[in-house]
């Protein structure tokens, strides 16, 4: 008889790539863009990244079925804004939550599920860097990641 293990590691979803992009715009605003520049369909997807700190994470996403890629377009902070009204001031504090917290600095990602060429993601960060609302935006080394766990979904 023979015997099959499992490793924890079969279980992981690595097979993505995870662009970094850096800019003030909102998500739908980033999103248009994309699909202006970048050729994709990106969409408003039906579910957000929710987690228990009451954090809600934006994701917008496009099935390209030609290719057999799927992408994610997901934001990286939550901002939460709290009101203490006392009798004569009333102060709001603002907390930010972040999905992938050594990654303060990136506004979002964009998830390639798929095996894209290196070539295909070359070419996507340079488009992207076009767009001049757009600060910056590069690769992410996915095993440099501590939280890589919440963009398993």
């Amino acid at each position: 008889m023979q015997v099959y293990s499992l490793d924890i590691d079969d279980f992981n979803e690595d097979n993505y790539t995870l662009i970094g992009i850096h800019t003030a715009l909102e998500d739908f605003k980033l999103a248009y863009l994309l699909n202006k520049n970048l050729d994709t369909h990106f969409s408003k997807a039906t579910y957000s990244l929710d987690f228990e700190s009451n954090a809600s994470f934006s994701v917008y996403n496009d099935v390209n079925e030609e290719y057999g890629f799927e992408w994610y377009l997901i934001s990286n902070s939550f901002t939460e804004e709290r009101i203490n009204a006392s009798d004569t001031i009333v102060l709001a504090t603002e907390t930010k939550t972040y999905l992938i917290p050594e990654k303060k600095k990136v506004d979002y990602f964009i998830k390639i599920v798929g095996e894209p060429t290196q070539e295909t993601i070359y070419k996507t960060v340079n488009q992207i860097k076009q767009i001049t609302q757009i600060v910056t935006s590069y690769t992410v080394e996915i095993d440099s990641l501590k939280s890589k766990q919440f963009l398993i979904f």
